[in-house]
């Protein structure tokens, strides 16, 4: 990616990006060749795979749109943890996540709820699952998703 050796921690990144089983299971690991006239990655994995790329870079600011919809339950779940894990390393991080998946919003600081292109309320889950019926309705039609 342009970057010197020296200057990613490749195995951390793929770590976070919950892609190791996966990159074990690969015949050439990270020399694979990938896409039409290699390997075909599931959407998950290509997900995940982009994960990798952008945590190998460790930016300050992380813009997740829908990362983990093609994730399975617990893939997901560790997904998230990993990557809270890594901000809270690293304090000048910040994540911009579009989801309404559970595993993301359990772990957003603010929330801002969007109704018909409009803020319609902001604040942390349990206050706008106390106080906002948009957040009520989203959390609901959730249920069985993690």
């Amino acid at each position: 990616m342009g970057l010197p050796e020296d200057a990613v921690d490749l195995s951390e990144a793929i770590r976070a990006a919950v892609f190791e089983d996966d990159l074990a299971a690969l015949d050439e690991g990270l020399a694979t060749m990938v896409g039409p006239k290699g390997v075909r990655l599931s959407g998950g994995q290509i997900q995940r795979a982009a994960a990798a790329r952008m945590f190998a870079r460790a930016p300050e600011l992380f813009v997740f749109d829908d990362l983990s919809s093609a994730l399975d339950v617990e893939t997901e779940q560790t997904l998230w943890t990993r990557m809270f894990e890594r901000r809270g390393s690293a304090a000048s991080q910040t994540c911009l996540v579009v989801s309404h998946r559970r595993p993301a919003l359990r772990h957003a600081d603010q929330i801002i709820v969007l109704k018909d292109g409009c803020v319609h309320a902001t604040g942390r889950l349990t206050e706008l699952l106390q106080r906002n019926e948009e957040m009520q309705r989203l959390w609901q039609g959730e249920l069985g998703e993690g």
